[in-house]
């Protein structure tokens, strides 16, 4: 199976369903923007001082993720396909299993008591920046979702996560003896 295909050299690209866009439209650049996302997440999955409590965590986040952005890739056109694609297990079900992580995070470090800069050992600057690239894909989801019909869950989804990557490193920084670098207003 070949990698290119040459059908995009025109600018444009295919969405899932066969309807083509062009590649800075606002659908391809939100799943674009998750794709992202998830790429950044994996990035912090291989840190090497990744504790091992977030391991499978992020697996499951980057599985989350790749529904989502087959999701937003699939326009409501697409009839069957879009209803296969909205079997995803991003659901309310799955938005309390995170606001549930971050609980537990935020259980396991001491409490926050100014802006934390966003360091504190590989493992939490990946997870930092993991959480403004969602933040990102977030604000792509939005404008998307003032042009298109979109289930509600995704957008809260997408803030959510960025919540549990920030308790998720800061929980990270604990872990690994760095604890919280705190901002320094100006003096």
């Amino acid at each position: 199976m070949k990698i290119y295909t040459r059908t995009g050299d025109d600018g444009g690209t295919a969405l899932f369903g066969g309807e083509r866009v062009k590649k800075h439209h606002a659908r391809v650049r939100s799943y674009g923007a998750v794709d992202e996302a998830n790429a950044a997440v994996g990035l912090a999955h291989v840190s090497p001082d990744l504790p091992a409590l977030l391991k499978s965590a992020l697996l499951g986040v980057m599985s989350d993720l790749f529904d989502v952005g087959a999701e937003l890739a699939t326009p409501a056109t697409a009839g069957k396909k879009l209803e296969a694609r909205l079997q995803s297990r991003v659901d309310d079900a799955r938005v309390k299993e995170l606001e549930d992580a971050i609980d537990d995070a935020v259980a396991r470090c001491p409490p926050l008591s100014t802006f934390v800069l966003p360091t504190g050992g590989e493992a939490a600057a990946r997870l930092h920046l993991a959480r403004t690239v969602v933040r990102r894909a977030e604000r792509e989801v939005v404008a998307l979702a003032e042009d298109v019909e979109l289930r509600a869950v995704v957008v809260v989804y997408l803030n959510r996560l960025s919540d549990l990557l920030f308790a998720w490193a800061r929980f990270a920084a604990h872990a690994n003896g760095h604890g919280d670098i705190p901002w320094q207003g100006k003096k």
